[in-house]
């Protein structure tokens, strides 16, 4: 199926204009993160996470004072879902489900006419959440290692590089996005969680095969047009790969959109991360893997040029 028959679009032209949003966007994701900084859920900070459900709404105020009488007032309350949810959060540290049975019977002694639920129960040490934010930063750098091998075997070590730039790229950006939106979007909870690195992981995943599709549409093509410039022909593979990359990555983002708004809270995380994430690795694939590849290759032929003709004055 292909969505566009046949497309002439000068994509790797306007490649600086590119750079520079690029590096806007980057540059807005840091100011971000020194401006609001990296909000971890409790799975890498260390606590006990609870979320419950009340048949009727109460005030956030009212359940701050409950707390308050078993000396937990220090909690971190937010609404969770419709308006009778409520995520408590607390980094006390106690054996077993001491904090957990702490904050239940507050609840039930600060409103003995509510009925409540627990959705959702977590309870991570120090030591732990330390851990899996040393194994998530681990598993990211490894993904990006493993990639850039894969990619410089099969093609060249410049193709490996450009992907991994064009990797960090999407990275980085869509992790600035996650901290200045976090707390923005009512119900949407986009602290770095276990799910939100699994996002990242995946992200890194997609990003790469579309990028890997188009590097083998150059390469083939390479073979083929031997006579035509390396832009032209880098144009060529990439208005040829177009409806290809279109139909995969607009299905994923549908699928995702679904996920993102049917999906409940737990999911949604996964889901904002990928929606923009899938947005960031389709046009990186573009304008960042592809536009440095041809950068790296002009330059050296530039190089070389240079080297046959300072080698001939002599």
């Amino acid at each position: 199926m292909r969505l566009f028959k046949k497309t002439n679009i000068n994509f790797l032209g306007v490649r600086n204009r590119w750079y520079i949003i690029s590096t806007l966007t980057i540059f807005v994701g840091i100011i971000g993160v020194a401006v609001k900084g990296i909000q971890f859920g409790v799975d890498f900070k260390g606590g006990t996470e609870i979320v419950v459900s009340f048949d009727q709404k109460v005030e956030i105020g009212a359940i701050r004072d409950a707390l308050g009488k078993v000396g937990l007032e220090k909690s971190e309350l937010k609404s969770y879902g419709t308006g009778s949810g409520v995520l408590i959060r607390t980094t006390e540290q106690e054996a077993g489900a001491a904090v957990s049975n702490r904050i239940t019977d507050a609840l039930r002694q600060g409103f003995p006419a509510r009925k409540f639920e627990i959705l959702k129960e977590d309870r991570i040490g120090p030591k732990v959440g330390k851990e899996l934010r040393q194994d998530a930063i681990f598993a990211v750098l490894w993904a990006f290692v493993a990639i850039l091998a894969y990619v410089a075997i099969r093609f060249k070590f410049s193709y490996g590089l450009g992907a991994v730039i064009a990797l960090i790229h999407d990275v980085f950006t869509t992790f600035g996005v996650i901290i200045i939106m976090n707390g923005v979007i009512p119900g949407l909870n986009l602290e770095i969680t276990q799910e939100v690195i699994a996002a990242f992981l995946t992200l890194v995943g997609v990003s790469v095969n579309d990028t890997v599709v188009i590097f083998d549409r150059i390469r083939e093509n390479e073979k083929i047009y031997r006579s035509m410039s390396l832009a032209e022909l880098m144009n060529k593979s990439l208005n040829e790969t177009l409806s290809r990359t279109v139909i995969t990555s607009g299905t994923i983002f549908l699928v995702l959109m679904v996920l993102l708004v049917f999906g409940g809270e737990v999911n949604r995380a996964f889901a904002f991360t990928m929606v923009f994430g899938i947005v960031t690795g389709t046009y990186s694939s573009i304008y960042v893997a592809s536009a440095f590849v041809l950068d790296t290759k002009l330059h050296k032929e530039v190089k070389t040029a240079k080297a046959v003709a300072a080698a001939a004055t002599k």
